[in-house]
């Protein structure tokens, strides 16, 4: 598929599951009426995120990925390609997942390989980054941080990725906050991240965010869809709700790589660690 209408969401969610799913399933009826194929919900939007990042915090309600919520989720989408972050549960480890779920099963997994600040007293990290098919394309996942690193989307791209999916619960300034989210810094980190990360690989690039506040965090929302040029197609603004963009992904991308292919020109020989100069 070629043609496909996405959308991505800035939406509030906390620690009460039934309440999120309700939010979830009005979200994807709101959608489904619209004609969107790819659904992008925040991180954590299964039980919420942390309330800050001071290390500590109380946690999520832990999930499996082959648990009856994931399923739960997974018959909502319907034929519907659904992205949703939540707290994965593994053994006795707890990962910050975000799952891609289609037509009442499981398609693709990405555990968040970065960690900001103390999140990493609340989950194990991640340690690998693919691509996977879906029914409207080739996608890969990223949650939040992530994104600040080059690397992860570009191994993405370089695995295939068409479309790259990252969800998110950025929060704003935690000190010398404006009272404009539009004016915040970390909104304008959040925006310059998504725009770069969808040029620099020339990849169609839906990202979501939590909104509103939870505990001492105020989410930015800015949920859009962004282009392979880096335009973007649709957004939220600081404001929440849906962003939604209809997209020729094959036309974008062929159109974006056509004389300056950003993979295609790549010189890895070139970028490894040269040994240090001895003085």
């Amino acid at each position: 598929m070629s043609l496909v209408r996405m959308a991505a969401v800035a939406e509030a969610f906390d620690r009460d599951l039934e309440a999120d799913f309700a939010t979830i399933e009005k979200l994807i009826v709101t959608a489904r009426a619209d004609g969107v194929q790819l659904l992008a919900l925040p991180e954590a939007c299964l039980g919420g995120y942390l309330a800050h990042l001071n290390g500590g915090a109380d946690e999520p309600p832990p999930l499996r990925v082959d648990g009856p919520e994931i399923a739960r989720l997974a018959a909502l989408a319907g034929e519907m390609v659904v992205c949703a972050g939540y707290c994965e549960a593994d053994g006795d480890k707890r990962f910050n997942s975000v799952v891609c779920v289609y037509d009442g099963r499981v398609l693709g997994n990405h555990r968040k390989v970065h960690q900001p600040l103390r999140e990493n007293a609340s989950y194990d990290s991640g340690d690998s980054f693919a691509a996977f098919d879906t029914p409207v394309g080739r996608i890969g996942l990223l949650i939040c941080y992530d994104k600040a690193f080059p690397e992860a989307a570009r191994a993405l791209a370089l695995d295939g990725a068409e479309i790259i999916v990252v969800v998110s619960a950025w929060p704003g300034s935690r000190t010398d906050a404006p009272a404009d989210l539009a004016d915040d810094r970390w909104t304008r980190r959040f925006d310059l991240f998504d725009r770069a990360r969808a040029l620099e690989n020339q990849v169609v690039w839906v990202s979501a965010n939590q909104s509103g506040t939870f505990g001492s965090l105020r989410f930015v929302c800015s949920a859009k869809i962004v282009d392979p040029g880096g335009d973007v197609l649709a957004t939220t603004g600081t404001a929440p709700g849906l962003a939604v963009a209809e997209v020729d992904v094959s036309a974008a991308l062929a159109a974006a790589r056509r004389s300056m292919g950003h993979l295609r020109d790549r010189r890895p020989d070139a970028y490894r660690p040269r040994e240090p100069l001895m003085m």
